[in-house]
């Protein structure tokens, strides 16, 4: 990912604004406007009183309506910003989780959980707060432009004086955006590295207790902290640099107007009213504290629109607009080859070639590593191979609609990660609702449904309130999958089952009538006997693909089920 990247998704944080983002430009310029026409109306006001015949009621009720201007122009100013950062930060969000869950499979692995949610949680609102950085750093200008052009308007000499202020200061923060943006950076990073560790410790705490490793862990969550430190210590630097310089400077500035403004008096040509606009323009124009604080914020802007960028950036799924035509579910793998991201010398797949009749259940076996759960992620589009293509019903399954693509094909797993708010949406989870009654059959058919009768509120249930083992989350993640079309494909989905259980689910699977076709990944003999047809799996060649019955002659073969889960 490049620069140019976070910074064109900053001025696209900055469209996602929307109206409020105008409102929010209106309101702050008419907030600087006033602010810059106050001094004028009390020096008015001035002179109108030293005057004998001048009227300075007028002038002090024009000051008093600028205060009140200045006044609902900085509440609605407030409003409108934080309106617009929560309009742009929905709208990165949401594009945000959807391009995550678009993914490649492979491209998601570089992305811890903890690292997405700190970017999600703590970088998304910083980019979303773009449209309001911008816009009041716009509006931090106009108070010293137009301090400039009424100083020079007063007294030319006056207006040369604020211009070679304002270069001195100009040159001493030239960098400073850029180097807050970077330290910013780092420190997003390191920050993110530590929610990463944290969600890996908080997901594997029973095995750190079970081994009595508590403190080692907590010291390698903590691990980047010192580094953290330094990150957060240099952004503090940068602050801190630019601020003090401003601190000086601006002083110094000012106190060079008001040198040059007396002498102006002194010479007759200001009036004692002309003075005092002088000194308040002085003092609007030295009061830079509020710029360096806006550029803070675009500076931790663009550090956030990066690190959201860096993801965005990473290829997902690019569907076409096929759709399937009639079909029984023939798969087909044609030399398909699937590589390491790493780029190992072995790949995952190595030219495999594979049909698989409609209706047909075809059995995955292998030793681990050989390749069976990338067979199966390719089968059914989880992940695209690099060489090669996958047909279902003689139609490449990257030239399908996505719609059409998901509701051909269901995934089981081993490890299935329930999605819902309930049971029942759990087991409906998909593109398209489920009705109750297709609900309930699914859950007959994956053995689950005495399960979810046993629940306080049945399939109503929340899934925080079910207490379900490993082996009957494994059968829900069944019946969530069986509501796929023309391929089911079941990853070592049936591992935590007993052997009965597994019998059941397994005959309830091919005794449906639609007769799907099954791609089931397994290390047990006995399913691999009751598939009609095996593709044994061996460093990511197939070294055979018979009934079971014709492979079991192979000692080799036997041997992948002595040696237990492969």
């Amino acid at each position: 990912m490049s620069v140019m990247d976070g910074d064109r998704l900053l001025i696209r944080a900055v469209r996602h604004g929307g109206p409020w983002a105008t409102g929010l430009a209106a309101a702050a310029l008419t907030a600087s406007a006033a602010d810059l026409l106050l001094p004028a109306a009390l020096g008015a006001a001035v002179d109108a009183v030293l005057a004998p015949d001048g009227h300075p009621a007028r002038w002090l009720a024009v000051a008093v309506g600028l205060l009140v201007l200045i006044a609902a122009a900085e509440i609605l100013t407030d409003l409108a910003a934080g309106m617009s950062a929560a309009r742009a930060t929905a709208r990165l969000r949401h594009a945000l989780v959807g391009h995550i869950v678009a993914l490649d499979l492979r491209v998601s692995r570089r992305y811890p959980p903890g690292d997405l949610v700190s970017r999600l949680v703590s970088q998304v609102p910083e980019a979303g707060g773009a449209a309001a950085s911008v816009v009041l750093a716009g509006a931090a200008l106009v108070p010293p432009l137009g301090s400039l052009v009424a100083l020079t308007l007063i007294d030319p000499w006056l207006g040369g004086t604020f211009v070679g202020g304002l270069m001195v200061l100009a040159l001493l923060m030239r960098t400073y955006v850029t180097d807050a943006a970077e330290a910013t950076t780092s420190y997003q990073r390191t920050q993110s590295d530590i929610a990463a560790r944290l969600t890996e410790a908080l997901a594997g705490a029973r095995t750190i207790g079970a081994a009595g490793t508590v403190e080692q862990e907590i010291a390698r969550v903590l691990r980047p902290l010192p580094s953290l430190g330094r990150h957060g210590g240099r952004t503090w630097d940068t602050i801190g640099t630019a601020a003090a310089r401003g601190a000086v400077v601006a002083p110094l500035l000012q106190l060079a107007v008001v040198a040059v403004a007396g002498l102006a008096l002194t010479a007759g040509r200001l009036t004692p009213g002309a003075l005092l606009a002088a000194l308040q323009y002085a003092a609007i124009g030295a009061g830079l504290g509020s710029v360096v604080g806006v550029l803070g914020r675009i500076a931790r802007a663009r550090a956030g629109s990066g690190r959201i960028a860096e993801v965005l950036a990473a290829p997902t799924h690019r569907y076409g607009d096929a759709d399937l035509p009639a079909g029984a579910g023939r798969l087909e793998l044609r030399a398909v080859t699937v590589r390491t991201p790493e780029g190992a010398d072995r790949p995952l797949l190595d030219r495999v070639d594979l049909v698989v009749p409609g209706g047909a259940t075809l059995a995955v076996v292998g030793l681990s590593g050989s390749g069976k759960s990338t067979l199966a992620a390719v089968s059914g589009r989880l992940l695209d191979p690099d060489e090669g293509d996958v047909l279902l019903d003689g139609v490449p399954l990257r030239h399908l609609r996505a719609g059409v693509l998901r509701r051909a094909i269901g995934y089981a797993f081993a490890r299935p990660v329930l999605i819902g708010d309930t049971v029942g949406a759990a087991i409906g989870l998909g593109p398209d609702s489920r009705a109750p009654d297709l609900l309930r059959a699914d859950a007959r058919a994956a053995r689950v449904d005495a399960v979810v009768d046993r629940l306080p509120a049945g399939y109503d249930t929340p899934l925080r309130d079910a207490p379900l083992s490993g082996g009957e989350a494994q059968r829900l993640g069944v019946a969530r999958a069986l509501r796929a079309e023309r391929l089911l494909v079941l990853d070592d989905a049936t591992s935590s089952l007993d052997t009965v259980t597994e019998y059941e689910v397994y005959r309830a699977l091919v005794g449906t009538a639609d007769r799907r076709t099954r791609l089931v990944v397994t290390h047990r003999a006995g399913t691999a006997a009751r598939a009609d047809l095996v593709v044994w799996l061996d460093h990511g060649r197939v070294r055979g693909c018979a009934p079971h019955d014709a492979l079991w002659p192979d000692p080799r073969y036997r041997a992948l089920f002595q040696a237990g889960k492969g």
